[in-house]
């Protein structure tokens, strides 16, 4: 029999109780083989001492992802306990106020303009470039995710160097559109490559017309891709702050800072940080509202033949001139201003020790803080597929929750904590990038759980059924297999560490300087020759990996 072929005399046969497997394959079946051999390994009964150690290895995973957890929700207990400690009446005084009414007016108005013109937008540009004979539809696709890559204050920058009397809720939403469409434009474009073509063939055989089929078909289709995108411009706008320093845009995120660094951190900036922790709050509830419980996968492949291209004809082109439109606002003022800007400093301007220590400070802060966020997203990444639950879906949540606040809230907690708790880890490295980690784990996590889950199980049984201890055989596995995943979600936390800048400003340790804080402290005295060098240095770092997203939205739709 195979087991007593394979196990030498002086090993442990097979119990009794074990399955049998039938005789060898021939010598020439080599695959076969292999699959026997593996199929051996998987139904031997593991030894008890191996099954204890790997019991204990798991239950210290889950200790590691139920703490990093907990952590995550330190900003939001923060809130919690500072309106305990100030006192209901302080608490109701500081929030019903005519200053935190506007502040919700503005904030309402901004969400309830910006998010639908930036749907509209995304859906227009997603459906010329995937479904219509638009000439150039490649370069134009491309030209829509690029936004990305320049910073949202380097936008407002450009924008208030070009028109200076550009101010205001529509100023506002004029440039959140700009900067924030492409978030929305990268799901809904790629939901238009995986529909079946099959059921818009269908509706227009029963005499529905194009926009109908649109209408009717597609468009319910898109409409988680919609929600999603929605939800992240919507929390991208909540969280902003540079943008709408620039334009004289008051939000809570502006207010907050303002108070923080008139009253080091008064009651008033913890109160309105609540405010706008509920306003997050609302807004994912609302987005859920909105996906609804709808079904949207289907049984099968679904058609094997790529959806025909519709004929834009005589509107070819009109419809060019939004794409066109679109990049020249998006791309084109933000290069212009710079360039302008660059050729009126001149070579003065390029003070290259002063860049040559932001750009070293920001790549030692990006490569630590993101090198930091993936080692923390490990343990929940690993439990959230290799051992799914209840527990493990309240955990994981918990890590989502953080990345719905803004970045000042959690900076405004880290830095009430030091201050009471732990004064000597105020404005220290150790806590920039933990605050760095916060806010950026569940992008270390979305991109580990997708690597993990591509990592055969059954390689880590293997690797512990020959005899390597839990954690090495976890680590030679499953961790190396992982290693590009974890790869590109340190590229994409590395990329928003780049371009942080409230966070940084308030826990950074003195003397730190990096590229969005110079760029922001030159801005600021209304030197836009001498900030130009920084925007630039900015989203020459933030290109390759807005190349590196277009193209891996590509892959998972299947182009």
């Amino acid at each position: 029999m195979f087991g007593d072929r394979l196990v030498d005399d002086d090993r442990p046969r097979f119990p009794p109780h074990s399955r049998r497997i039938g005789p060898l394959p021939p010598a020439d079946g080599g695959e076969p083989l292999a699959c026997l051999m593996q199929s051996a390994i998987d139904i031997t009964p593991s030894r008890p001492a191996a099954r204890m150690k790997k019991r204990r290895s798991a239950s210290w995973i889950m200790l590691a992802a139920a703490l990093i957890s907990l952590i995550a929700l330190l900003p939001l207990g923060f809130i919690v306990w500072v309106a305990i400690q100030t006192g209901w009446d302080t608490v109701v005084a500081l929030i019903f106020r005519q200053r935190v009414g506007d502040l919700l007016v503005n904030t309402i108005l901004l969400v309830a303009v910006a998010v639908p013109v930036a749907i509209v937008l995304s859906v227009a540009l997603a459906w010329l470039t995937e479904r219509s004979d638009l000439p150039g539809a490649r370069l134009w696709a491309w030209l829509c995710v690029a936004p990305l890559a320049i910073p949202a204050f380097v936008h407002s920058y450009a924008w208030i160097s070009l028109v200076p009397g550009l101010h205001g809720l529509w100023a506002g939403v004029l440039v959140s559109v700009i900067a924030y469409f492409p978030f929305l434009y990268l799901p809904i474009s790629a939901a238009l490559r995986r529909l079946d073509p099959a059921l818009e063939d269908a509706a227009a055989a029963l005499g529905l017309g194009p926009w109908r089929v649109f209408a009717r078909v597609v468009l319910p289709q898109l409409r988680l891709a919609i929600c999603g995108g929605a939800l992240l411009v919507g929390l991208h706008l909540l969280a902003e702050y540079g943008l709408y320093v620039f334009i004289r845009f008051d939000t809570f995120t502006t207010a907050i800072v303002d108070q923080f660094q008139s009253t080091f951190n008064g009651p008033a900036a913890n109160m309105l940080a609540a405010v706008l922790v509920a306003c997050c709050f609302v807004l994912l509830a609302f987005e859920v509202i909105l996906r609804g419980e709808e079904r949207y996968a289907r049984v099968g492949a679904g058609a094997a033949r790529k959806q025909q291209r519709a004929r834009l004809g005589r509107a070819n082109l009109p419809c060019l001139l939004l794409p066109a439109g679109v990049a020249l606002l998006s791309l084109g003022v933000p290069f212009i201003t710079v360039s302008r800007w660059l050729l009126a400093g001149g070579a003065d301007v390029w003070r290259w020790d002063e860049i040559s220590l932001a750009l070293g400070q920001t790549l030692f802060l990006a490569i630590a803080g993101a090198l930091l966020a993936t080692i923390a997203a490990m343990p929940m990444a690993w439990i959230s597929i290799r051992a799914p639950g209840r527990l493990q879906r309240l955990l994981e949540g918990c890590n989502y929750i953080v990345g719905a606040l803004p970045g000042v809230v959690i900076a405004l907690a880290l830095v009430t904590i030091t201050v009471r708790v732990a004064l000597p880890l105020y404005q220290t490295l150790f806590t920039i990038l933990f605050g760095y980690a916060l806010m950026f784990l569940p992008r270390a996590l979305v991109s580990l759980r997708a690597s993990i889950a591509q990592a055969p199980v059954e390689l880590e049984r293997a690797a512990s059924s020959l005899g390597r201890p839990p954690m090495k055989a976890l680590w030679s596995t499953t961790i190396r297999l992982s290693a590009p995943g974890a790869a590109a979600g340190m590229a994409m936390v590395a990329l928003g560490i780049t371009n942080e800048l409230t966070a940084t400003q308030m826990l950074a340790p003195n003397g730190t300087r990096t590229l969005a804080m110079a760029f922001w402290s030159y801005s600021g005295e209304i030197d836009y020759a001498s900030a130009a060098p920084y925007a630039l240095i900015m989203v020459a770092m933030s290109l390759p990996m807005t190349w590196l997203l277009y193209v891996q939205s590509k892959r998972m739709a299947g182009r």
